[in-house]
């Protein structure tokens, strides 16, 4: 992204940069909500009929480099969120040490380096589709953390290495009275290039805790050990989360193509998942015409019985079943899909880009997918199709 000023001091400098993107999605499925990604939830199809918050967003970033080993920056985005509003979020706020050539250590907020784009995510203009498939990026709750990580670039055989350690914690607003807490982020990713080619994989821990669903979890406690058992392998609560993601990108410059997997085991109602897609696409001047496929599917049960209900009064069982429909309910949020897109990019300005998308979901194994406000009338199982317009632009 270009600079819009800079300081000629030369001993200190500073530039400011912003980016931001502008569309509107619709989704033929209206019996639900499409979304991106849960934190950040569009209103595309039971909502209404065209979203302009599934994909709109904007966002500044100051930079600031104090001399040759000390440099700083500052990233504020603001796009929708659980709470229906639009209030800015500072995405990175670190200082930065390089301590060597190849050594440097960073304090502060800083971007988990997960994902061949998980730096950059949050800005679409870098970025060849109008957003990150869902499979993959959807499932990733949070993209930064407070704390410190360390990388350190080394060659070996001709290429290219960088080594990133990271820990942190993080805790962040869903709604009102609810939060989501992860402590002891913690992790390692591996960077591979050579020419065009790039290799990375990761693996992240921490623990989670998300205030969601108490009184279910509250409720199963009162119906013995079988209910106790339950709310203990279910309740979001000081669960040990592990992520482990692998990809690679070959970008000879006009033409591309990437694929990227990743498993997410949160051990509670969010899941045990994984999820991969692979894309690619060919640059034609201004224009990249490019495809993208993706699945995801559930590593365990998103159906249970629940507690037993034989045996129990009549007003207990009510409850106890109503319990069950609840909780089968969450698990029924674990995304389990199937996807193909095609889209077409368009860079009529050296700092716009316009993109058109077209996404076929199919919805499996009693899963709403990636849809979210789910409406009795859904049935998991059918198609819908996604329909996206976006303007890209840095300045």
């Amino acid at each position: 992204m270009p600079a819009l000023a800079q300081n000629d001091d030369k001993s200190a400098s500073w530039s400011f940069q912003g980016f931001g993107s502008v569309g509107a999605a619709h989704s033929t499925e209206k019996q639900a909500d499409y979304a991106a990604n849960v934190l950040y939830p569009g209103q595309a199809g039971f909502s209404r009929d065209w979203s302009p918050e599934v994909d709109s967003r904007l966002g500044a970033q100051l930079s600031v480099d104090f001399n040759k080993r000390w440099s700083a920056v500052l990233q504020v985005v603001s796009e929708r969120n659980l709470q229906n509003s639009w209030k800015p979020v500072v995405e990175w706020a670190n200082v930065k040490y390089q301590a060597s050539p190849e050594l440097s250590v960073r304090l502060g907020r800083i971007a988990l380096p997960m994902f061949l784009a998980g730096d950059y995510r949050k800005a679409s203009y870098a970025l060849p589709w109008v957003r990150p498939p869902v499979e993959l990026y959807g499932a990733l709750p949070i993209s930064a953390s407070d704390g410190v990580d360390a990388n350190y670039l080394w060659h070996s055989g001709g290429l290219k290495h960088s080594t990133q350690v990271f820990y942190g914690w993080t805790s962040r607003e869903l709604g009102p009275g609810y939060r989501a807490h992860g402590n002891g982020i913690a992790g390692i990713t591996h960077t591979v290039t050579s020419g065009a080619l790039m290799v990375r994989g990761g693996v992240t821990t921490s623990s989670l805790t998300v205030d969601v669903g108490q009184e279910l979890f509250a409720g199963l406690r009162q119906f013995g050990p079988e209910g106790q058992a339950l709310a203990g392998r279910y309740e979001i609560r000081d669960k040990r989360v592990l992520v482990v993601n692998a990809g690679f990108s070959y970008d000879p410059g006009d033409w591309f193509v990437m694929a990227e997997a990743g498993r997410f085991n949160y051990k509670s109602a969010l899941g045990d998942f994984y999820g991969m897609y692979a894309s690619a696409g060919v640059r034609l001047g201004a224009w990249t015409p490019y495809v993208q496929a993706g699945t995801s599917r559930a590593l365990m049960d998103t159906r249970i019985a629940g507690v037993p209900l034989a045996g129990l009064p009549p007003p207990a069982a009510a409850v106890a079943g109503y319990l069950n429909g609840y909780l089968n309910s969450y698990l029924s949020g674990i995304p389990q899909q199937d996807s193909v897109a095609a889209g077409l990019r368009w860079d009529f300005s050296p700092s716009m880009a316009l993109k058109l998308q077209y996404d076929r979901l199919h919805t499996r194994n009693g899963s709403s997918g990636t849809f979210i406000n789910v409406q009795p009338g859904f049935r998991s199982g059918g198609h819908a199709g996604i329909t996206s317009v976006l303007l890209d632009f840095v300045f």
